[in-house]
């Protein structure tokens, strides 16, 4: 809801909490507040009386609003998450709270160490890592983290290759709240399987846990240790307010509601000088670790909001390693030799998520394949700058403007739609093994070689008598058939999880 000042009224604010935005005459932030109930918060600014009677900071900010919005969520916690984030993003002159650069905590997993396990970070980086959050109450964070680490048996070393050395030195596994994956006590599949049962639990799948901290509850209760039953009681409500199905990111894949889309698409055509209106938008984007599991998205934009059923994601199949530019070319040459081939309509824009880099590549993908000309723009992250083909400096658009807000929703939405790709790839990587595709190792024999050697990488290592002493049930004959299929199938990097 975005309104002029001068017609402001009460019954126009709904009483829900969420964040309010005041701008001065010139359309600029000036400032940001959260509420519990909007309505009764924002009516304090108008009264006549604060214009008398209010400190000189405030009657000055209130003598500047010309125009203000609201955005409602779902709690209070959502509108704390929501203010810091608008206040990061404009700065307010008369913000003087949260303008710093600290962060609310969130839980990082980095699915390409060889033993994930959570670490809290207040920074969230382009790197692949599955990231929770933001989180308002970081002591409650921390508690429930090192409940369900134990409860898990996931380990809290720093370390991030553990071995035999650190295992040596290690308290959690003398005292049983570690597996000890370092020195093979589970598999890598095993670990593997109790990080996604954390990970679900992370994406609000609480009830069997919560349902298991009730009953240590009254156990504890009817021992009569209530300390101990306390403490599951606060764990149990800390996991529902902290990890419950709840809006704790507020993605810009869909605009505001304040910002109409067919208007965005009005602005985004007189900020790019355009002959007409970019009704269909696309938009490409990469993922990678390393170069590996190299995966990229198309998503689409009709008249400002996303088109779904147009979406598209692609396995790179040309490209090896870590070439951003090569495989940017290669989606789009698949892309559009596809559309012209069926003779399908070409898109009004299309955004390339990047540089000047990108950008070159996506040009000369289309100029080689004959594709007649389009609007084409490249949009970096850092300073939200437009790259234009033939242009060497960018084209820097006003953050308050609907056609930024709409280029930064498309772009961010082709962001998580390749993630989300990535992510699903990596898991399905983790669950499987590459003793799935030996013809003489089944089910069984495949978990007693777990069992004994821990993990692929150090039954790699060993020769087939050492394979057919350890592993009951297995003969010289297998264990050379394995030993050979392995030394035939090197190992494939840091995704090797098996």
């Amino acid at each position: 809801m975005s309104m002029k000042k001068i017609i402001f009224h009460p019954g126009d604010i709904p009483a829900k909490p969420g964040c309010y935005i005041y701008r001065d005459v010139f359309g600029t932030v000036i400032y940001v507040g959260k509420a519990s109930s909007l309505r009764r918060r924002m009516s304090q600014y108008f009264q006549p009386s604060r214009q008398t009677r209010a400190d000189p900071k405030l009657r000055s900010l209130i003598n500047s609003i010309a125009s203000w919005e609201c955005i409602t969520v779902n709690s209070e916690d959502e509108s704390l998450l929501l203010e810091s984030r608008l206040i990061k993003e404009y700065a307010p002159k008369y913000n003087v709270l949260l303008r710093d650069d600290k962060r609310m905590p969130l839980l990082k997993i980095d699915l390409a160490e060889k033993f994930p396990h959570p670490k809290l970070t207040r920074l969230q980086k382009d790197d692949s890592c599955l990231y929770y959050g933001p989180f308002p109450n970081c002591s409650a964070l921390r508690q429930t983290m090192e409940f369900l680490s134990r409860y898990f048996g996931l380990r809290t070393c720093a370390h991030a290759d553990p071995g035999q050395e650190e295992y040596a030195h290690c308290l959690a596994g003398t005292v049983r709240d570690c597996c000890c994956p370092c020195v093979g006590k589970v598999s890598e599949e095993e670990y593997g399987a109790r990080v996604q049962s954390l990970i679900d639990v992370l994406n609000g799948n609480t009830d069997e846990i919560i349902a298991v901290l009730e009953t240590k509850m009254r156990e504890a209760a009817g021992k009569c240790d209530f300390e101990k039953a306390a403490l599951f009681r606060d764990v149990a409500g800390n996991i529902k307010s902290l990890y419950g199905v709840r809006t704790r990111t507020f993605p810009n894949a869909h605009l505001p509601e304040v910002v109409d889309g067919e208007a965005a698409v009005r602005d985004l055509q007189q900020a790019l000088k355009l002959k007409s209106p970019p009704a269909t938008m696309i938009c490409f984007d990469n993922s990678n670790i390393s170069g590996t599991l190299s995966v990229a998205s198309m998503v689409c934009f009709k008249d400002g909001r996303p088109n779904k059923n147009a979406y598209r994601r692609f396995r790179i199949r040309t490209v090896e390693g870590a070439n951003d530019f090569a495989m940017m070319r290669e989606i789009i040459t698949r892309h559009f030799s596809r559309l012209l081939a069926e003779q399908l309509p070409l898109p009004d824009l299309m955004i390339v998520d990047g540089g000047k880099g990108q950008l070159s590549y996506a040009v000369d993908a289309l100029v080689a394949l004959r594709c007649p000309p389009f609007p084409v723009i490249g949009l970096a992250k850092r300073n939200e700058e437009v790259f234009i083909p033939g242009y060497s400096e960018p084209i820097l658009i006003d953050k308050s403007r609907p056609a930024l807000k709409l280029l930064q929703a498309i772009r961010d939405e082709s962001h998580r739609f390749a993630i989300t790709y990535h992510r699903a790839l990596r898991m399905r990587t983790i669950r499987n093994s590459i003793l799935d595709e030996i013809p003489c190792v089944g089910e069984v024999r495949k978990e007693a070689l777990l069992k004994s050697f821990g993990s692929v990488t150090r039954l790699r290592k060993a020769t087939p008598e050492q394979i057919a002493a350890r592993v009951e049930g297995i003969g010289l004959k297998s264990a050379s058939e394995i030993a050979d299929y392995l030394a035939r199938h090197p190992a494939s990097g840091d995704l090797d999880v098996q």
